[in-house]
């Protein structure tokens, strides 16, 4: 059997070469989004990026979270605004947070600046259902997979009722030997400690792991193991792929209110 080749499997920017411009595209379209629909500024910590643009709509339910990728190192929530287009358009609210990068922070650090933007979140008193797309859903698994009354017995019981991870990173290790770990500084026991696949989840809420068509074997590796292994756990999960999508153009059925992916998110928000 061959051996993998990490650093091929997940340095998606070399994958996708034209990723500059569908990056500059995210940027461009997010721009006009918050230019139509101002978003709500909700701070979560004493960081400058420990903020959260809320796309707020009177549908009621509850919120969509939906949190960036870029390898914990990169981009931030004015690249993901037109993410909120779709759900809101069926007037579901959708919150897009910021967090601290590395090398400056750990991805240890991050989690807990996620898990802060979503207790401030539940305060507003609607559950919260977890999107996110890279590394944003390695970190809305994370979430689902909180024990919420150990970090706040104040907040609403369980107020994460699910998780839709887009292109999830949910085991670290192989990344370890990559050059994507240049900023990360993860060693193979933190990489594991970090991985929410080898977590403990509650049995409980749905964890949805969707994936690229034309992504790596690696990143559908990533999603179907931890549907199964999470599955095996009690949590209700289920496996998708986004036809025809590399992992840049994953994301773009969030824009699109029609989309299966926003059919989806619809549902698990219970609307």
């Amino acid at each position: 059997m061959a051996e993998i080749d990490y650093e091929v499997e997940y340095n998606n920017r070399a994958r996708v070469p034209e990723n500059p411009s569908l990056i500059a595209g995210w940027a461009k379209d997010s721009a006009a989004y918050r230019e139509q629909h101002t978003p709500r500024a909700i701070v979560y910590g004493t960081g400058a990026r420990h903020t959260i643009d809320l796309f707020a709509t009177d549908g009621g339910g509850p919120i969509v979270v939906f949190i960036h990728g870029g390898y914990w190192q990169a981009l931030d929530k004015s690249f993901f605004s037109h993410c909120a287009r779709g759900l809101n358009a069926h007037g579901v609210s959708v919150a897009v947070p910021s967090y601290d990068l590395c090398p400056n922070v750990t991805i240890d650090d991050i989690i807990a600046q996620m898990r802060a933007a979503s207790r401030e979140l539940a305060r507003l008193g609607q559950p919260l259902v977890m999107s996110g797309h890279s590394a944003g859903g390695h970190l809305a698994a994370c979430m689902l997979a909180t024990d919420w009354a150990a970090v706040d017995p104040s907040l609403p019981r369980n107020p994460v009722t699910a998780a839709y991870a887009i292109s999830g990173l949910f085991d670290l290790v192989p990344l370890v030997g990559t050059s994507i770990n240049t900023a990360l500084h993860l060693d193979p026991a933190a990489a594991r400690a970090a991985s929410p696949l080898f977590w403990n989840p509650l049995a409980q809420g749905d964890l949805d792991a969707v994936v690229g068509g034309n992504e790596s074997a690696e990143y559908f590796r990533q999603s179907r193991t931890i549907v199964e292994a999470w599955g095996k756990a009690g949590v209700a999960t289920r496996f998708g792929t986004v036809e025809g999508a590399n992992h840049f153009t994953a994301i773009a059925p969030l824009a699109d209110p029609a989309s299966a992916m926003v059919t989806r998110l619809k549902e698990m928000a219970g609307r």
